[in-house]
């Protein structure tokens, strides 16, 4: 068969293909440990469960408008302005079925062929798709593990240009679980007005931070509401990955230009998710503590173990749920590695490499699972490791 030139670069995402050989070994009678999947194993808060539930019965299950229902639309100004300090109208957001809309689009609307565009790497590697797909060319900057995986700022001075369209970031990161500082945003902001460049902003894990570490927003600074797509959602705060429900914040005119993308594509979200949503906002918030509490313990257990493994240093990441530990001195690829203890240990994890060629040398665990789970996996992992290092 002959495809399209814009899927010739597509790959399918590591996570997705270790969870697939992870649910074979299960048929086959493995017990696995799951840390590939950077998904909250928390069930969803019971009172923005029962508000979608609620809306399916009253009926709400309808077309509606394809920017997102104006209520939600006004709740998501008023709270994402309020937690990033700027002001932000609801008619610059777009609610969208799942956040990843809010990448793919404005990116689309933005990247004629030929442009460049700026990202993370070891990132999240829908960002490499969805420059290739618009025809835009990828240009990688490495995160610095001795900067806690924030930007290289040095090869960033080096790449960005008069042809870079967009500069993508994501802090907190997948899969570094690093911040981006503000003097590091301030120093991206600056370059981006020089070069008239563009920025998508990547918070999804914005409210999963820890140790009383700030994630500001690069939107926030002077000059760069008119120039900054913020992308976010309810998937990792409100555990509401199944419930697809993403937003983007961009200035009106590109707003109303991606609008019509999601008009000829989405159509629109769905009417008893964004009911959900708008309690998610609005209602309490005790549920979204108690998860960051049980998260930050497990980014504890998690650190403190895989530092006591011979080979193995970790730094303590300031958000999301992912540890990105070195594993350099075991003289393994980091997809050997992997696949390794996988099959000899029963974890499941990715390597560094399932986000960009700057991850090797690391892997990616979820500690999106329970300390009992984390412990034995640790336990499991020190077993299969300290064979590779008998001496």
């Amino acid at each position: 068969m002959t495809f399209a030139n814009r899927t010739s670069m597509l790959k399918p995402e590591g996570a997705y293909q270790v969870l697939s050989r992870a649910q074979e070994l299960e048929a086959q009678g493995r017990d696995i440990i799951h840390l590939e999947i950077g998904q909250p194993d928390f069930n969803t808060p019971t009172n923005i469960s029962f508000a979608g539930i609620r809306a399916i019965a009253e009926g709400r299950t309808r077309y509606n408008a394809t920017a997102g229902m104006p209520e939600l639309q006004k709740v998501i100004a008023a709270d994402a302005g309020q937690r990033r300090g700027m002001k932000i109208r609801p008619e610059q957001v777009l609610v969208s079925p799942g956040a990843k809309p809010n990448l793919f689009f404005p990116s689309l609307a933005l990247v004629d062929h030929g442009d460049e565009v700026i990202y993370p790497n070891p990132g999240f590697p829908t960002y490499e798709a969805m420059i290739n797909v618009a025809g835009g060319i990828p240009v990688p900057v490495p995160l610095l593990e001795e900067n806690d995986f924030s930007f290289d700022l040095q090869a960033f001075d080096r790449l960005v240009n008069e042809r870079t369209r967009l500069i993508i970031l994501n802090s907190p990161s997948n899969p570094t679980g690093g911040v981006m500082p503000l003097a590091d945003l301030e120093h991206i902001a600056a370059a981006a007005q020089q070069h008239d460049s563009w920025v998508l902003s990547d918070e999804i894990y914005t409210r999963l931070i820890f140790d009383e570490a700030k994630a500001p927003s690069i939107a926030a600074l002077p000059g760069m509401a008119s120039r900054t797509i913020i992308m976010d959602g309810f998937s990792k705060t409100y555990a509401m990955t199944g419930w697809r429900l993403g937003y983007g914040i961009m200035p009106e005119p590109l707003a109303r230009r991606v609008q019509l993308l999601f008009t000829h594509a989405l159509g629109s979200t769905a009417h008893f998710t964004q009911i959900a949503g708008i309690e998610a906002l609005t209602g309490t918030q005790e549920a979204v503590a108690d998860m960051l509490a049980q998260y930050r313990q497990r980014r504890d257990t998690i650190v403190d173990g895989l530092n006591a493994i011979p080979g193995i240093r970790c730094r303590k990441p300031q958000g999301a749920f992912y540890a990105f530990p070195n594993i350099k001195s075991l003289d393994k690829s980091a997809a050997e590695l992997a696949n390794l203890l996988l099959d000899q240990a029963g974890v499941a994890l990715l390597p560094g490499t399932a986000f960009g060629a700057y991850g090797e040398g690391y892997l990616r665990l979820s500690y999106a699972n329970s300390i009992p789970n984390i412990n034995k996996a640790l336990e499991r992992m020190e077993t299969v490791l300290r064979a590779l290092r008998p001496h």
